[in-house]
């Protein structure tokens, strides 16, 4: 905040971990503009929602709890009072709350003080109009006196906005003096001990002299700190942080979060980025196709291991067939390929539908004898989405759900919201299939032992050459996008079906949205929920259905299809 109001520095980077006080800054730097220094301001999010959400549970509570700002901006209720969730206006000035996403939010106005929040996450291109963050700088050319506040937790290296940031800056870092020796440090992660398996026993171990620092004594090193630049300043002042300066947060938490996270990768990135505020370095951007198939082993549909808690089906439309596999999961998504097949017809004629559903409905058997059933499965839409929204929308009810994948950094792989698509208005799910991708690569290239996120196939003729090499047909490239650094996934062999089935069937189980750890401890007397939906009236659904009556306003009937 002083290097906010600094004349000598035009622009400010945080890059730091989540949850220490990034958003707070931004807060107290718009109340300081609008209550002492007046100026036209905007606010920047990821997306516009964001913005809005930022608009009423950040800056309104501000406005009117906080006295010296209580007046400053004219009741929301009253005309003409330049008072909406996304402009504010005040004597002398105004602030815009804009979505990196929406080219219109962004739209020409004279900006002084640009504040942009996670930029990890925002989007290459605001539309067709290029870099938000570039888009946002320019409103602010005309000012001598601009300000440009760029605000992240970090994302993957190479590719992370905050990080080329703050490598610009004069790269400032916490310096901690020790309570014992006064020896200045950074605070880093190698320094925290414990004991084996007892995270309430973590301390910080000061790199000078060794001395053991509680959470007390950490944070009254803490208090003393100072900022030690190791850059040349150029007007860029850049700060870093990590979840070790946190006064909210005990060592004995960050430890116990590492532990949990450790064992899968992609919660390992996850915890890297938000608790130690550095970037994930991405190791191996394929799959070794021969390596996972030399490591298969001895179990089949009829005799699948006992962990197996829950099956879930991935499918892939094709021109001339359907590819299918199910997956079986357990404790901490420890998944097994249980059977790949084909299904060959036209996707436009009703059979291949028949034999699908007829397949779906069928059952699978366990080394004690447990009967499971498929409880959910994702269909691909992006190609016959007629077909599959009328297959879909007729099956509803046992989880066999449409979806549409969707590239691009950020999406979740289960979305949190739901469409309707055609003229069934079948339920669509919109999957981030990227971030699903890098679930799967990440297992395969770090998980080599059983356990929590490894991945099992078995020694049967459906999983042969052809379907490791797909598994392993695509890889992560570089490209800019105006200048911005994206990651992309590209196909580096003609067919894929495999892989999608398999990102498919991960985000049936992530859309079953059951507790896989607390299922495989009660595994003993497991009668699948999916049983006791009157599964003996399940049928395979492939042509027409019977008209459904339905009342309406005019009464008559409204069909299925």
């Amino acid at each position: 905040m002083d290097a906010v109001s600094d004349p000598a520095v035009h622009t400010v980077v945080i890059m730091s971990s989540s949850q220490i006080g990034k958003t707070e800054i931004l807060n107290n730097i718009v109340g300081y503009h609008i209550d002492q220094d007046p100026a036209p301001m905007l606010l920047l999010q990821p997306t516009l929602e964001m913005a809005e959400a930022w608009s009423k549970d950040r800056l309104a509570p501000m406005l009117r709890d906080t006295p010296s700002l209580k007046n400053s901006v004219k009741d929301p209720r009253s005309r003409d009072s330049g008072n909406t969730v996304r402009h504010k206006t005040f004597t002398g000035g105004h602030i815009t709350m804009a979505g990196a996403n929406s080219p219109a939010s962004l739209a020409s106005r004279p900006i002084r003080i640009v504040l942009a929040d996670e930029i990890d996450r925002f989007p290459p291109s605001a539309g067709s109009e290029g870099d938000p963050v570039n888009l946002a700088r320019k409103r602010s050319t005309t000012f001598w006196n601009r300000k440009l506040i760029l605000v992240s937790t970090p994302t993957i290296k190479g590719h992370s906005r905050i990080e080329v940031a703050y490598d610009k800056s004069d790269q400032r870092r916490l310096r901690v003096p020790c309570p014992d020796c006064g020896g200045s440090q950074e605070l880093k992660w190698a320094q925290v001990k414990w004991n084996e398996g007892e995270p309430e026993t973590a301390s910080y171990a000061c790199e000078h002299c060794g001395v053991l620092w509680d959470d007390a004594a950490r944070w009254e090193a803490i208090g003393r700190s100072d900022w030690l630049a190791s850059a040349d300043f150029n007007g860029v002042a850049g700060f870093r942080l990590n979840e070790l300066a946190s006064p909210w947060v005990k060592l004995s938490e960050t430890v116990r979060n590492f532990l949990d996270a450790k064992p899968h990768p992609e919660q390992l990135k996850t915890w890297v980025n938000t608790a130690l505020g550095e970037t994930w370095e991405e190791e191996g951007q394929t799959v070794n196709a021969e390596g996972v198939a030399a490591r298969t082993e001895s179990y089949d549909p009829d005799s699948l291991p006992d962990e197996v808690v829950l099956l879930t089906v991935g499918v892939d439309v094709q021109g001339d067939r359907l590819e299918a596999e199910c997956v079986g999961w357990g404790a901490d998504e420890e998944s097994w390929g249980v059977e790949y097949r084909i299904f060959r017809g036209d996707p436009d004629q009703a059979g291949v539908w028949s034999e699908l559903a007829g397949w779906l409905n069928g059952t699978y058997t366990t080394e004690n004898g447990r009967t499971l059933r498929i409880e959910a499965a994702c269909i691909d839409s992006g190609f016959k989405a007629d077909k599959v929204y009328r297959f879909t929308a007729a099956n509803a009810k046992r989880r066999w759900w449409a979806i549409k994948g969707v590239s691009g950094a950020g999406k979740p792989v289960w979305p949190r919201r739901t469409s309707r698509a055609g003229r069934t208005r079948a339920p669509l799910f919109t999957l981030g299939v990227d971030a699903a991708k890098e679930v799967i690569y990440g297992r395969l290239n770090k998980i080599n032992e059983p356990g929590p996120g490894y991945m099992h196939w078995p020694a049967l003729d459906c999983y042969d050459e052809e379907y490791y090499a797909q598994l392993g047909a695509e890889s992560v490239r570089t490209k800019y996008v105006r200048g911005v650094p994206v990651r992309e996934w590209y196909q580096r062999k003609e067919r894929n079906e495999a892989l999608d089935c398999r990102v498919y069937a991960y985000a049936a189980m992530i859309g079953r949205n059951i507790d896989l750890n607390r299922r495989a401890d009660r595994v003993v007397d497991l009668e699948p929920e999916v049983q006791e939906e009157a599964p003996e009236q399940w049928q395979a659904v492939a042509s027409k259905p019977k008209p459904r009556r339905r009342a309406g306003r005019r009464g008559g009937f409204v069909s299925n299809y």
